[in-house]
């Protein structure tokens, strides 16, 4: 085992010094920089473009650092900017230029010299219009998910990407995960042989974030759309119009580096199932009786399930699940011909070296001999992030790839790959739970491209 981290741990050595002298290198396109680059201050300028619940987050974690400035921010509804702007004015930090006033005003925050890279936190049905048109701008782009609605959407993305050479990331904050990257850890150093099977998911008791009158912050409201407050206002009517895996990049993100997707394989094809659909209604009528909520023909299955197939045999298993009374679980599982690793019951087995045969050990141990370098090292500077810290690996991480002028660790292809997993469950779904084809984004480079994600610790 030791010689197999060794020479892990050359190739680390070897891969970063491939990145550092070629900047792009692992995406297979040049960046075109806007020329604005570190200009005049030396820092990074972010420009948000969405400043609700969660673009604050981000805010927040932009605050805390001495190498970002908040140049700009842009949202249709004075609440969120008002939050917003007390937020950087409580942090001692000088007031951002705000855009406002209709859904096009993010156009005038991307016509600035001065802004480097935006983060998109808007609801999903703005991101493929708004990021296409930042990458068009020269800004680096770090998106909340979904990338897009469609298909298309998603190729669309790729393709001003690369035509650009301005990166894209997906800021998909459960692949920097603690537990998450010890198995990361785990699987490059072969403590689970060759892996077989994976599981992974969004499993979520969401009612309460899909009915909210911003009255009472958990239950206690039955309103959405108009009426509804902050998620509430939009991502209830997707469960109302879609039926599929509205959200599959939670579990599919980290999955994808166990078995290098995009990287030496890739998904081939899927097929999703989804079940009745009852959770929603009840909720609202247990709240309300009566209430016309409750009557609503929701079409988004109470548990869609989608299993991939891949390119080296592999097969993913992947669940959404937001509408019925459960404990929240991404619901992880990799296994392999030596042993198996399952989140929920946070239990791992490894054979011949776990303490007795056919017996679960805790993670505990494991997980504290296998961390991973990037959380030995900035651990201390995650404490009091959102997300038990994970926040601030994945904005860390693309605020250094911009800083850098580097490709994003996690790039447009695997953005794309992990995200257009739902059209494709909801086309499956459509279809009688028909196989369908996962497109090849990368046109064949998966063939050679290299895994290095999480493999310098500079906090890639």
């Amino acid at each position: 085992m030791a010689v197999i981290y060794t020479q892990q741990l050359k190739l680390n050595m070897e891969r970063r010094d491939f990145i550092k002298n070629s900047a792009i290198a692992a995406a297979g396109f040049a960046i075109l920089p806007s020329g604005s680059l570190f200009a005049d201050t030396g820092k990074v300028r972010l420009g948000y473009i969405g400043v609700g619940m969660r673009g604050r987050v981000h805010i927040g974690s932009a605050l805390l650092r001495d190498d970002v400035e908040i140049v700009a921010i842009c949202d249709t509804q004075e609440d969120s900017l008002k939050h917003c702007r007390e937020q950087i004015a409580k942090a001692g930090k000088p007031a951002a230029q705000e855009y406002t006033g209709g859904l096009d005003a993010y156009k005038k925050l991307l016509d600035r010299k001065d802004i480097d890279a935006v983060i998109i936190s808007t609801p999903w049905q703005f991101h493929r219009d708004q990021a296409v048109d930042a990458m068009k701008a020269g800004k680096y782009v770090g998106c909340e998910v979904i990338a897009g609605l469609t298909v298309q959407d998603h190729w669309d993305i790729v393709n001003t990407s690369e035509k650009t050479g301005v990166p894209y990331m997906t800021l998909e904050n459960v692949c920097y995960r603690r537990d998450v990257l010890a198995v990361l850890n785990m699987v490059r150093q072969g403590l689970f042989g060759e892996l077989v099977h994976l599981e992974g998911g969004y499993q979520h008791d969401l009612r309460n974030v899909l009915f909210n009158d911003g009255k009472q912050a958990y239950g206690g409201g039955v309103k959405f759309g108009k009426e509804g407050y902050s998620e509430a206002q939009w991502r209830t009517q997707f469960n109302i119009d879609r039926d599929g895996d509205l959200y599959p990049t939670h579990g599919a993100g980290p999955v994808m580096q166990y078995i290098d997707i995009n990287r030496g394989n890739r998904f081939t094809n899927l097929v999703s199932f989804s079940s009745k659909a009852r959770g929603l209604a009840a909720y609202v009528e247990e709240l309300s009786p009566g209430h016309p909520n409750a009557k609503i023909n929701y079409k988004e299955g109470d548990v869609v399930t989608t299993m991939l197939n891949c390119a080296n045999g592999e097969t993913v298993l992947l669940t959404h699940d937001t509408h019925l009374p459960r404990p929240y679980s991404i619901g992880f599982r990799v296994q392999g011909t030596k042993g198996i690793w399952m989140d929920v019951a946070k239990s791992i087995y490894i054979e011949h070296q776990s303490k007795k045969d056919d017996q679960w050990d805790s993670t505990k141990e494991w997980f504290e001999k296998y961390d991973h370098p990037l959380w030995k090292k900035y651990g201390s500077n995650a404490k009091g992030a959102g997300h038990g810290g994970i926040d601030w690996f994945v904005f860390n991480a693309f605020v250094k790839a911009v800083k850098e002028k580097k490709q994003t660790p996690i790039d447009v292809y695997d953005s794309v790959t992990m995200s257009v997993i739902s059209p494709l469950s909801e086309k499956s779904i459509k279809e009688g739970n028909k196989p369908q084809e996962v497109p090849d984004f990368t046109r064949g480079k998966w063939k050679t491209r290299k895994n290095t994600f999480a493999l310098d610790d500079s906090g890639y």
